[in-house]
């Protein structure tokens, strides 16, 4: 078995030298890919069987025969004489091999070609598959050890993994090739195995909720439910121009309107702007609906579902979360969360009335008045700048959890107006530590007044500000067929696991972030 050399090697070189073993391999008679390697069991499994524990590596022979059978890669091998020993990764960690001279044998390979000792200390490298059947036994040191009976070869690295020791370690490199992050990086594979535990346990809570998983177009119209520059795209066989969705809300609503009362979906999203450690232009989308639902109904929904899951996955709710500035503050999932007034935080953080002024030129003469910079304000709308004078001197300043409250009617063509004070609705968002992670509110549902408010938002538009939402006939249509009272939300998951798990950028949570693609690939 070859080892990898201290000192760095030729890629090359080391691609040809695979090549001429895997050659050799075949014309010794053995299957270079089989089919499959059946009825083994994970490496945590072995570890948790009992075992006896031997005096020395000379007394392997005389192990107890308690037989196993595993698969996976060869990661590291080193030699002493007559016994060798070699550690095997699978998913869920590693396990140390020992192979003696003259016990261990190679499954199908003709001794008579190759000496079965020779085969695995000269074709097999580090990164190969192969599958073991052994016996289990316990070193003097206390390790978990399979002396290997059959050895099965099953599949030829060309290419050698990163270095043994500190595998993949250049950013960029981890982003492009993940495949090589979680394969050398055990916390990476805990951290996507952590966010498919996640996704799961999200799952689970809804069914336990009698909420009903639906799937929905990701090819629109119309990119509508959110106020985001879309993907375009073209469907040959009709002949249409489409766009990838922004969101799931509208289809979600026209369910509901079909008889559903409870849904939720999980999918992807698709918007095309910056990207940055919360943004990225792909991102796995999660919203549900209730019918009968306000939105202080789903309020209350949102803290008992992440309070949930931070309780099944064992995760303690103290978190450290790193704002967009990259400053870590603990965050208390454990507490009952606060509420905050939208119009009054603003106020308080910058000493405008939002609620003073309806006007956009008004509004940027304040701003400016009041020196606060943003950038390309002068081609918004009043809601973007509402919006973006928020994100500049209110959002950085929320540890939370908080859920905030109370916005203008201007802010969210889709939502219901307050019954108090019609010129607001019944909205809410979830941020923690400068974090966005939910918007909720309770629906619009009256097909008159949402016609307008889709026609204003074209105005937006033809005005010049590129993030006002576009309208949608087809929905509206929908809307006159009777709707009940509803709630919804979104929730931003990647945001979320990213928090959970103590990450500084979606990227480190998303298996293959979108990048450019190097010159010389």
């Amino acid at each position: 078995m070859a080892k990898t050399p201290e000192k760095q090697v030729d890629i090359n070189d080391e691609y040809q030298q695979r090549l001429i073993k895997r050659s050799t391999i075949a014309e010794l008679g053995l299957e270079l890919h089989p089919e499959n390697f059946l009825d083994r069991i994970s490496t945590t499994e072995i570890k948790a069987r009992a075992v006896g524990k031997l005096r020395s590596g000379e007394d392997v022979m005389k192990s107890p025969k308690k037989t196993i059978r595993v698969a996976g890669r060869i990661m590291t091998f080193r030699s002493h004489g007559k016994l060798s020993f070699a550690q095997l990764q699978d998913f869920e960690g590693r396990i140390q091999l020992a192979l003696v001279k003259g016990t261990t044998e190679i499954v199908g390979l003709d001794d008579k070609k190759m000496p079965h000792h020779k085969f695995w200390e000269k074709m097999i490298d580090l990164g190969d598959y192969v599958g073991i059947d052994g016996e289990l036994f316990e070193t003097k040191h206390g390790e978990t050890t399979i002396l290997v009976k059959d050895l099965t070869f099953l599949g030829k690295a060309l290419r050698p993994l990163p270095e043994k020791f500190h595998g993949l370690a250049d950013e960029d490199q981890i982003l492009r090739r993940r495949y090589l992050d979680t394969l050398t990086n055990e916390d990476s594979r805990k951290r996507f195995k952590f966010r498919s535990d996640l996704i799961r346990a999200v799952r689970e809570f809804f069914w336990a909720n009698k909420f009903d998983e639906v799937e929905t177009p990701v090819l629109e119209h119309k990119a509508t439910g959110a106020a985001a520059k879309p993907y375009f795209t073209h469907n040959n066989a009709l002949d249409l121009d489409l766009v990838l969705r922004i969101s799931q809300e509208l289809p979600h609503k026209k369910l509901i309107i079909g008889g559903f009362e409870k849904i939720f979906e999980i999918g992807k999203a698709f918007r095309n702007e910056g990207i940055d450690p919360s943004h990225l232009p792909e991102h796995t989308h999660f919203e549900w609906y209730a019918a009968y639902w306000g939105y202080e109904q789903n309020m209350d929904f949102t803290e008992k579902l992440i309070k949930t899951v931070i309780e099944k996955l064992k995760i303690d709710p103290v978190v450290p979360v790193k704002d967009k500035t990259g400053k870590t503050t603990k965050v208390d999932f454990s507490k009952k969360w606060k509420r905050m007034d939208y119009v009054e935080l603003i106020k308080k953080d910058s000493g405008i009335d939002i609620l003073a002024v309806k006007d956009a030129d008004e509004l940027r003469q304040i701003i400016k008045k009041n020196k606060i910079e943003i950038a390309d304000m002068d081609h918004m709308g009043y809601a973007t700048l509402v919006d973006y004078l928020y994100k500049k001197v209110s959002r950085p300043k929320i540890v939370g959890p908080a859920f905030l409250y109370n916005y203008p009617k201007a802010l969210q063509p889709l939502a219901r107006p307050n019954d108090k004070n019609p010129d607001m609705i019944n909205q809410f968002q979830l941020v923690i530590n400068g974090w966005e992670i939910v918007k909720g509110y309770s629906e619009l549902v009256d097909p008159v007044d949402q016609a307008e408010r889709f026609k204003q938002q074209e105005q937006e538009k033809a005005s010049g500000d590129q993030e006002a939402m576009e309208g949608d006939d087809e929905y509206v249509l929908a809307m006159e067929h009777g709707m009940p009272p509803i709630s919804g939300v979104g929730l931003g998951l990647d945001r979320f696991i990213t928090i959970l798990s103590q990450q500084d950028s979606l990227r480190d949570c998303v298996f293959f972030p979108l990048m450019r693609p190097k010159k010389d690939e």
